[in-house]
C-alpha cells in the first residue's frame, strides 16, 4: 500500500497569494545570504554605480541595501510587489537573459516573510516609498531620498517561524552574506561595494577604473588579494562561440578545499558540476593530493548558447554544447600552464624564509627580536678584529667538493633559473640568479622533466594496446552501455578497446599494454560515474599518466647521486624549458628562490 495516499479522496484547493508567496520564499531565500543576493542583483540591474550592504544579526534583523540606480515611480512599487512582475524581460524569449534577475520573484517574497520597506526615486519624479509585512502591502506615500532605490528587510522569516530554526549563528551568517558580496563584486569590477555589519565596514571595494582586464585585476587583488595575482596566469581563449577570461593560479599556489575557484558565466556567478569538473581536469597531474586549485574564470557566450532558467536560486546553467565549454576551460587551462613552464609561485620562496630562525642564545628571546635589535657597536666590532683567531681545523680551508667557480658569469646574470654553484646532501642544487639564490630539488626537478619528455611520446606514437586472451564482458544496464560506447573511439585513442556484445553489455577487446593487472570491469564503471557525474571523462588518462608518471619516478635521477657543474646546468636548462617544471609530478614544488635582499634581512643587514 502507497504510504502516501490518504484513506479518502483528497480535495483540491486554490492556495491563497500569501502562502504561494511564502511557498516561493522558500525557494528563492534560503537564508539572509540569499536575501543579499537578491537585492544586490536588483541592483546591478537597475545600474547603480555604488551599492551599499548593511547588515545587523547576521541578516537576520535588518539586511538594508541602498544603490544609485535608476530609481522607480510611484506607480511603479506597487506593480514591482506583485509576482512576476519584472522590468528585465517580455517573456517572450526565456533564452535572450542578459540580466541578474528576470523571474519577478524576489521582491514578493521577502515581502512574504519579513518586514519591508522599499524607497525610491527615478531621476525627474518624486520619491515615494511602500512598506509590506508578511504579505500585506500599505499605499504608497511621499518619501524624500536620492535617486536610486533603497530597501530595507527587518525580521526575516518572522512570518514563517520554522525557518528560524534552520538559521546558523550570526557569525556564519555574517560570513555567507560576506562570501555572496565578494562573488558579486568579482562581476562587476566597475561598480562600488561596501558592507556593515552591526555598524562595523567589513568589506569594501571601491569601483575600478581602465579595461576588462586592467579593472578584472584591480577587483581581483581587492577581494582576492594581492597575492592570488602575484601568482596567477592571466587567461584568454575563444572557441565555439564561448570566450573564456580571467585568472588562474599556478599549481603550486593551491588550497587544501575548493574555496577560491570563482566561476562566472556571462558575468552571472554560478556552481556548476561541469565547469568544476573542467577546471579539476584542467590541473590534472599537476596539484598534489587533496590539494584544490584557485581560480577565477568568466565565462561569456551568446545568450541563445546557455540556459539560466535552470533553478529558481539562478546557481545552476545549462549549455547548449556543453562538452564546449568544458573543452576550452580544459584546453586553455593546460595550454596556459604548460606555458608557464618553470615558474613557481612566490609563497613557496616566503615559506622558505619563514623556516629560517636566527638562532639566539636565549631560548625565551624571541627570533624576530633577536634579528631586530642585534646591532653590535663599533667598539665590540674593533675589540672582535683584534682578537686571534684560532688555528683552522684540517680540511676547513678546502674548497667544498661541490663548489664551481668556473661556472660561466652570464648564466648567473641571465638564466631565469641562474648558474649553478654547489649542491648539499647530494639532493639540493644551489644556483646563483642576479638578484638571489634558487634551491632546486634535483629528484623532483628531473622527475618532471622525465614525466613530460614520457607524454611527448606517447602522444607522438599512441598509446600501445595489447589484445586480451580471453576479453572480458561486462554487463551493464542498455543505457549504460550505450552511453559508453559513444565514446568508443575516445578511449581506443588511449588504448581501450571496447565493442557491443549483445544487449547490455560490452566486450573489452584491448587494454593500454602499459596498465598490468587491469580490473576492466572496475575501470568501466568508473568512467560511466564520470559521464553520469560531468558528461565526461579523464578516468583511462589519469591511470595512463599514473603509470608514466611512475616509470619517470624509477628513471630519474635519484637523490644522493653526486652532479657535477655540467650536469647541473645542463637540468636547470631544461628545467626552463619544460612545461609545468615549477612542479613535480605529485605537484610539489621543484625549486625555490630566496632573494638577496631578503637573505641581508635575515642577517640584519637590511631593515
Amino acid at each position: 500500500m502507497n504510504s502516501h495516499a490518504p484513506n479518502i479522496r483528497p480535495i483540491i484547493r486554490q492556495l491563497d497569494e500569501a502562502t504561494a508567496n511564502r511557498i516561493a520564499a522558500g525557494e528563492v531565500v534560503e537564508r539572509p545570504a540569499s536575501a543579499v543576493k537578491e537585492l544586490v542583483e536588483n541592483a546591478l540591474d537597475a545600474g547603480a554605480s555604488r551599492i551599499e550592504v548593511a547588515i545587523e544579526d547576521g541578516g537576520k534583523r535588518l539586511i538594508r541595501v541602498a544603490d544609485d540606480g535608476c530609481g522607480m515611480t510611484p506607480d511603479d512599487l506597487p506593480l514591482a510587489l506583485s509576482r512576476h512582475a519584472t522590468s528585465k524581460i517580455d517573456g517572450s524569449d526565456l533564452l535572450a537573459i542578459r540580466s541578474f534577475g528576470f523571474r519577478g520573484e524576489a521582491l514578493p517574497s521577502l515581502g512574504a516573510v519579513g518586514r519591508l520597506t522599499i524607497t525610491s526615486r527615478a531621476r525627474g519624479a518624486d520619491g515615494a516609498q511602500i512598506i509590506v509585512t508578511a504579505g500585506k502591502a500599505s499605499s504608497v506615500r511621499p518619501a524624500a531620498g536620492n535617486p536610486g532605490t533603497v530597501v530595507e528587510l527587518r525580521d526575516l522569516f518572522f512570518a514563517t517561524p520554522a525557518r528560524l530554526k534552520f538559521m546558523r549563528s550570526e557569525r556564519a551568517e555574517t560570513q555567507a552574506v560576506t562570501d555572496t558580496l565578494r562573488r558579486l563584486a568579482m562581476a562587476e569590477p566597475w561598480v562600488g561595494f561596501t558592507l556593515t555589519a552591526d555598524g562595523r565596514e567589513i568589506f569594501r571595494a571601491d569601483a575600478e577604473q581602465g579595461v576588462l582586464f586592467g579593472a578584472l585585476q584591480a577587483r581581483l587583488a581587492r577581494v582576492m588579494g594581492a597575492e592570488f595575482i602575484d601568482n596567477t596566469i592571466a587567461l584568454d581563449a575563444e572557441r565555439d562561440g564561448l570566450t573564456l577570461t580571467g585568472f588562474a593560479a599556478l599549481p603550486t599556489y593551491s588550497r587544501g578545499a575548493a574555496i577560491a575557484q570563482h566561476l562566472y558565466v556571462n558575468g552571472r556567478p554560478v556552481r556548476d558540476k561541469l565547469l568544476t569538473g573542467a577546471l579539476r581536469a584542467g590541473y590534472m597531474d599537476v596539484l598534489a593530493q587533496g590539494r584544490h586549485p584557485a581560480a577565477v574564470l568568466y565565462l561569456t557566450c551568446d545568450p541563445q548558447l546557455v540556459d539560466v532558467n535552470v533553478h529558481p536560486a539562478k546557481a545552476e546553467v545549462r549549455f547548449r554544447d556543453p562538452q564546449a565549454a568544458r573543452g576550452l576551460i580544459v584546453s586553455a587551462l593546460r595550454h596556459r600552464l604548460a606555458n608557464a613552464g618553470h615558474r613557481a609561485s612566490s609563497t613557496v620562496g616566503d615559506a622558505t624564509l619563514a623556516a629560517f630562525q636566527p638562532e639566539t642564545d636565549t631560548p625565551t628571546r624571541p627570533a624576530r627580536a633577536y634579528q631586530m635589535d642585534y646591532r653590535p657597536s663599533g667598539g665590540a666590532v674593533r675589540a672582535a678584529l683584534d682578537l686571534q683567531a684560532p688555528d683552522p681545523q684540517p680540511g676547513f680551508a678546502e674548497a667544498p667538493s661541490a663548489r664551481f667557480e668556473d661556472t660561466p658569469r652570464h648564466l648567473a646574470d641571465e638564466a631565469p633559473l641562474g648558474a649553478a654553484r654547489a649542491q648539499i646532501h647530494e639532493n639540493y642544487i644551489i644556483a646563483q640568479t642576479q638578484d638571489g639564490l634558487v634551491i632546486v630539488d634535483q629528484h623532483a626537478a628531473h622527475e618532471r622533466l622525465v614525466y613530460e619528455r614520457l607524454k611527448a611520446q606517447a602522444d607522438a606514437t599512441g598509446i600501445a594496446s595489447q589484445a586480451l586472451l580471453i576479453p572480458e564482458i561486462v554487463e551493464l544496464p542498455d543505457s549504460d552501455a550505450v552511453r559508453l560506447l559513444s565514446i568508443a573511439d575516445e578511449l581506443a585513442d588511449l588504448g581501450l578497446v571496447i565493442e557491443a556484445f549483445g544487449s547490455g553489455a560490452i566486450a573489452v577487446r584491448e587494454a593500454p599494454a602499459m596498465l598490468t593487472r587491469l580490473n576492466a570491469a572496475a575501470l568501466i564503471r568508473d568512467i560511466l560515474d564520470d559521464l553520469t557525474d560531468q558528461d565526461s571523462t579523464d578516468r583511462l588518462r589519469a591511470r595512463i599518466d599514473a603509470v608514466l608518471s611512475s616509470m619517470a619516478c624509477h628513471g630519474s635521477v635519484r637523490s644522493g647521486r653526486r652532479m657535477g657543474a655540467v650536469e647541473m646546468n645542463a637540468l636547470l636548462r631544461e628545467m626552463e624549458r619544460t612545461p609545468k617544471s615549477g612542479q613535480c609530478n605529485h605537484g610539489r614544488p621543484t625549486w625555490v628562490k630566496l632573494r638577496l635582499s631578503d637573505i641581508e634581512r635575515l642577517f640584519g643587514r637590511k631593515d
